[in-house]
């Protein structure tokens, strides 16, 4: 879960969201956070590494575009984990509703 791991840094979230609303060079980039340009450019690379980020020439600037291929990794990851929440949570429910459900005929049959 390379994905799911460069995404834990909040610098990184940030980049993957301003990314997400256009792609932006890396001095960009730099502009909206108060790091380095070489912090930022690690960060970068981490995303890149990962999948999320890819890299584009456009004359003598690098620009920067979110790949919507990396995050199928983290999509597939988080469909499994909803399917085995929304499993566990309708089991507990039915639970529930069973347990209401003898809580009431024991309280209709002590009732006079």
């Amino acid at each position: 879960m390379q994905s799911l791991l460069a995404i834990a840094d909040p610098t990184r979230r940030r980049i993957v969201e301003l990314l997400a609303e256009g792609d932006r060079t890396a001095g960009d980039l730099v502009k909206e956070f108060d790091v380095s340009a070489p912090a930022i450019s690690q960060h970068l690379n981490v995303l890149r590494d990962a999948g999320l980020v890819t890299t584009r020439a456009e004359g003598q600037s690098r620009v920067q575009t979110l790949n919507p291929a990396g995050f199928d990794e983290l999509e597939d990851w988080l469909s499994r984990t909803r399917r085995f929440w929304s499993q566990r949570l309708d089991a507990l429910e039915r639970e529930l509703r069973a347990e209401d459900e003898r809580i009431a005929k024991t309280t209709k049959k002590r009732k006079p």
